[in-house]
């Protein structure tokens, strides 16, 4: 299981701003590309994303689908990734001071990445996390008021 926390310098408000702002997934979610809203409304309950990973000389066609929307407080993903299997990734967003103890947990939930799940995949998840959360702090942290910011296109190796 893959569990990291990181404090971000400004309010629940504004991080839940960012994660809901689906222009903004592939910016801070590692090895995403070609991000697109399929159903619902994100991040309201059952709503979907599709994307793409790339991992080495594959690329994944990916889904994601909100399994629970508290606003400002807790996020919960399920990450499909077909063969591999799904995920549950779990975000809380815990008040601390004037600014946000953001917690990240994820784990296999079916398939085969529960089946080959270890020590060495989680090392790997560490890593990737440490990277993504970075990214939403800088995001959320880069202006005044995240609410603001436009999506800026990166390059996404595709």
């Amino acid at each position: 299981m893959a569990v990291r926390h990181r404090l971000i310098r400004k309010s629940p408000e504004d991080v839940w701003e960012v994660l809901s702002d689906v222009e903004r997934y592939g910016d801070w979610v590692v090895g995403t590309s070609r991000v697109e809203p399929s159903e619902g409304q994100w991040p309201q309950l059952g709503a979907t994303l599709r994307y793409h990973i790339k991992v080495g000389p594959l690329t994944l066609d990916n889904q994601t689908v909100v399994r629970r929307s508290e606003p400002t407080s807790v996020l919960e993903l399920e990450a499909d990734s077909g063969c591999l299997g799904t995920a549950r990734i779990a975000i809380e967003l815990r008040p601390w001071g004037e600014h946000t103890l953001l917690i990240l947990d994820e784990h296999p939930l079916r398939g085969a990445g529960g089946a080959l799940h270890n020590g060495l995949l989680d090392a790997v998840q560490q890593v990737r996390h440490r990277v993504m959360l970075a990214r939403l702090a800088r995001l959320c942290e880069e202006t005044e008021n995240p609410s603001l910011l436009t999506a800026q296109p990166r390059p996404r190796g595709d």
